[in-house]
This record gives structure tokens, sequence and C-alpha cells, in this order.
């Protein structure tokens, strides 16, 4: 996984744990931390697909 890939885990995870320790949040807090959650999980989900490179052996065996 690319570092970005990993940033991008973490701040997925954190703004769901925040959510999940704050069942007394207010509507529109919980619908930020969820805004925020689903935007960090396609970030994550677009750079996992960026970071896969490709190995070419331009050596024929």
């Amino acid at each position: 996984m690319s570092r970005s890939a990993i940033l991008f885990l973490i701040m997925t995870l954190s703004s769901l744990i925040a959510l999940w320790l704050s069942p007394g949040l207010e509507e529109g807090g919980a619908l930020l931390l969820k805004g925020a959650s689903v935007i960090f999980g396609l970030a994550f989900l677009v750079a996992l697909m960026a970071g896969r490179r490709i190995k070419f052996d331009p050596v024929l065996r």
C-alpha cells in the first residue's frame, strides 16, 4: 500500500470511530462525520488503485 492509501485509511477509520464513540452528537455533526468517512473511503480506494505498480521485465527469459 502506498503512503497516501495508509493515510486515507487512518482518516476513514478515525472518523468512523469518532462517530461511533459519540452517540449523543447532534444531526449536523453526525452528518459531517459520515460525509467525511465516505469521502476518505473513496479517496482510499482511488489511492489503492493509483498505487498499484505493474512490474515489467524487459528481458524475456
